[in-house]
């Protein structure tokens, strides 16, 4: 009887700190197995997964992002040196995440700088060839297809497409991506394969002012020779509306979270909405926020899990700057409370998140991130437990 008096005791505790935490916005802490460092290095910058990609073929993973070289810039976000070029590079894990490889691509396209550095104006810096146009099809459905989309520049420009039949070992491209009768496209990378010829891409295009962004979709069934505008998502913003991630439910049912930035100073507001379409991208509604303050804002990372749920995570830049996530078992109507992956980091030039599952069930989040001990921004892989339904 006493030891049954303990465990109610320690179960009325345990429910009284649970509301404590839900009402003072303290998230709880996620089944984290362990945080690893898939790429960091003293004097460098490594940042920017969600731009990307990241792809998975049973337990081998591949991921995209950045290294550049750090530089304190007070009164810039990132600590990036803009003067020195960015290189577009991978990382590879062939067990699920635990370990990993660095790659750099020998096709000399995939060096990338996304603040301007373009077209030989560097020397020896520049990006790589000019993209060109499509003339064979793509096979989307390929058993080792990946594929990889990227902006030339922020603001307006072109954008261009690479893809891969071994598993990113080799890269076709730089392929054109077209406008879309837009005044410019920034690409991330962000696409759904419905069959050998025929894809999905969600991507951002300028505004009328030839600011980014606003969210569309568009579609090829040729394998990219020809390509169709299909719907914007959303109104055009007044700020900006970018970085979508899409899963599709069903046939016809699609989901996307995007990144919104609306107003400046004390009035700025930074979160993540969610979209639905229930004509396969034709046209889209507004369903909620699925997370209504990210601080400086950062983009979602939306998934499909086994179960049917939908997992989100994502960057969340302010105090204490964390990674977190969360789940909905209804198609996105409704959220759970969040759930941390991460926290401590140093500042807001952090996140950028991707997440995928292993074939165990395990999540795999690659993200950037850096503490006040360690100011160069690294590469980090979290692997956590989603639960269950």
């Amino acid at each position: 009887m006493a030891v049954n008096a303990v465990r109610i005791v320690k179960i009325f505790l345990a429910l009284i700190m649970l509301g404590f935490a839900v009402q003072s916005g303290i998230a709880a802490e996620a089944k984290v197995d362990r945080h690893i460092v898939v790429y960091g290095a003293e004097g460098k910058f490594a940042a920017w997964p969600a731009n990307h990609g990241m792809w998975i073929w049973d337990n081998e993973i591949l991921v995209g992002f950045t290294i550049g070289i750090h530089k304190d810039l007070e009164t810039m976000f990132h600590s990036i040196d803009r003067d020195k070029p960015e290189h577009h590079v991978f990382a590879r894990s062939l067990d699920g995440g635990e370990t990993w490889k660095m790659e750099y691509p020998a096709n000399r396209g995939m060096l990338n700088n996304r603040h301007g550095l373009r077209h030989g104006k560097t020397g020896s810096k520049q990006a790589g060839p000019d993209p060109v146009a499509i003339t064979e099809p793509i096979d989307f459905a390929h058993e080792n297809f990946c594929m990889t989309m990227r902006l030339q520049k922020v603001d307006g420009g072109i954008s261009r497409l690479y893809y891969s039949y071994d598993r990113g070992h080799n890269w076709k491209g730089p392929y054109l991506l077209p406008l879309f009768g837009q005044p410019g496209v920034m690409a991330r990378t962000d696409y759904i394969v419905n069959s050998s010829k025929d894809c999905h891409v969600f991507l951002t295009a300028s505004k009328q002012n030839k600011k980014e962004g606003r969210v569309f979709c568009g579609r090829t069934r040729d394998g990219g020779l020809t390509w169709k505008f299909l719907s914007y998502v959303g109104p055009e913003p007044h700020g900006f509306s970018i970085m979508p991630s899409t899963v599709r439910l069903s046939e016809n049912d699609l989901v996307m979270a995007t990144r919104r930035r609306e107003g400046k100073g004390e009035d700025r507001h930074r979160w993540i909405d969610l979209w639905e379409s229930h004509d396969n991208g034709q046209s889209w509604k507004f369903a909620n926020d699925a997370v209504k303050d990210v601080g400086a804002g950062n983009p979602p990372s939306l998934i499909r899990l086994k179960d049917g749920r939908l997992c989100l995570t994502y960057g969340d830049r302010k105090p204490p700057f964390a990674i977190r996530s969360q789940f909905s078992g209804d198609g996105g109507h409704t959220w759970s409370d969040p759930l941390v992956l991460q926290t401590g980091g140093g500042g807001p030039d952090m996140g950028y998140v991707r997440t995928l599952q292993r074939p165990d069930g395990k999540l795999v989040t690659l993200y950037y991130f850096y503490t006040k001990d360690n100011i160069y921004r690294r590469i980090i892989a979290t692997i956590w437990d989603a639960g269950t339904k």
